[in-house]
């Protein structure tokens, strides 16, 4: 089975969420006749996010609006911008939209931080740990990252770019429980709704085969780039991360609220939770770059549950950067595990042996305590 028109467990994985992403679109944020910022709609939104902030949950938003509000200001035709204008009007737009998002989160004593990415920086290794990392920060000062496509340098994501499945690939790389998609529907139906007859809404997603996609429509407002197809799109990376992901209408003042309340929505349920995932990914599909040998006393912290540390590594073999997957043997050469190396081969050389307390003394700037993170780490033999 593939779907069922059961939703209750499909709302599980939102009451047990400690990291959520939220996208929001153009055609939500902005009035389409008048171009202007719906002010209230975005308050409301920050009530029920300043809410999940104050029980700890890490929020994300990802959002869209950037170049809906800019247009109208340089005089454009919302109907036929060339690429240009485009770039332009993300310019002009994205100052008032930070803005907007500093206000609204203000009246909730709440910090937002403006990121901008394109999808390069989603996939290219470099980038990606960076914007990682910096978008980890700021959930660790309890700032709420608001991130949008870097629409003023973008070529072809402008084009055919869309938020949702930027917001999934922000979720998969931060390791999120749920990714809220808020759109102008409920959710997936069995056809697009006014294209046939008898349409049936689905509440929850067991799996996305070929049937379901053949469910979503192609179409998309002037305002926004997406479309129920993006959004399958979306919900197979988000997945595929162990993300959770929920489809819900926007179009209402506190849409966070009420889907926390059971308003109908369609959840895509993850087959796995996000470190489950990200190991699974670790362990089989990428190539080591290295080999890390690691003594007893590592061996058995390792098999406690813990990060590995510089101190317990004896010899350091290969060529890899940070980020790379390297291969973490015992003193006899044997295998015990896999994992994400937090430093680049040079300066993993020069902490290995020493306490995390000396780390930067040795490279020169404030790392990671661990050479490879517990959750960046896949054992694979234990003793």
């Amino acid at each position: 089975m593939t779907a069922t028109t059961s939703g209750a467990a499909g709302r599980a994985p939102w009451q047990a969420a400690n990291r959520i992403v939220v996208k929001i679109g153009s055609a939500l944020l902005v009035d389409r006749a008048t171009g202007v910022l719906r002010a209230a709609w975005l308050n409301a939104l920050l009530d029920d996010i300043a809410a999940l902030h104050a029980r700890g949950r890490d929020v994300v938003i990802v959002s869209s609006g950037a170049i809906a509000l800019g247009r109208g200001v340089l005089g454009f035709n919302a109907n036929d911008l060339t690429l240009e204008q485009s770039q332009a009007a993300a310019a002009v737009g994205q100052i008032s939209l930070a803005h907007a998002y500093q206000n609204a989160g203000a009246r909730h004593n709440l910090v937002t931080a403006q990121v901008l990415l394109t999808l390069g920086d989603t996939e290219e290794r470099r980038r990606y740990l960076n914007a990682r990392q910096t978008i980890e920060t700021l959930l660790s000062a309890r700032a709420i990252p608001v991130v949008n496509e870097n629409d003023t340098v973008a070529t072809s994501e402008i084009r055919y770019g869309d938020n949702d499945r930027l917001s999934a690939r922000v979720a998969s790389m931060i390791s999120a429980d749920v990714l809220v998609l808020l759109s102008d529907i409920d959710g997936l139906y069995t056809a697009p709704p006014g294209t046939v007859s008898d349409v049936k809404h689905i509440p929850f997603v067991e799996d996305i085969t070929p049937a379901i996609e053949a469910m979503a429509g192609a179409a998309a407002t002037s305002t926004s780039r997406g479309g129920m197809v993006t959004k399958i799109e979306a919900a197979k990376i988000a997945r595929g991360a162990g993300t959770s992901m929920v489809i819900t209408l926007g179009d209402r003042a506190h849409p966070l609220h009420a889907l926390e309340a059971g308003a109908r929505a369609t959840w895509f349920l993850a087959p796995s939770n996000p470190v489950a995932a990200r190991k699974r990914w670790i362990a089989g599909q990428l190539e080591p770059r290295g080999t890390i040998t690691i003594d007893a006393g590592a061996i058995t912290a390792l098999e406690a549950g813990n990060s590995l540390l510089p101190a317990g590594v004896i010899a350091i073999t290969g060529t890899f950067d940070r980020g790379d997957v390297v291969v973490v043997h015992d003193p006899a050469g044997q295998e015990r595990g896999r994992g994400l190396i937090a430093y680049p081969l040079k300066d993993a050389r020069l902490i290995m042996g020493k306490h995390s307390r000396d780390i930067p003394a040795l490279v020169g700037y404030h790392g990671r305590s661990a050479l490879i993170h517990r959750d960046d780490l896949v054992l694979t033999r234990v003793s």
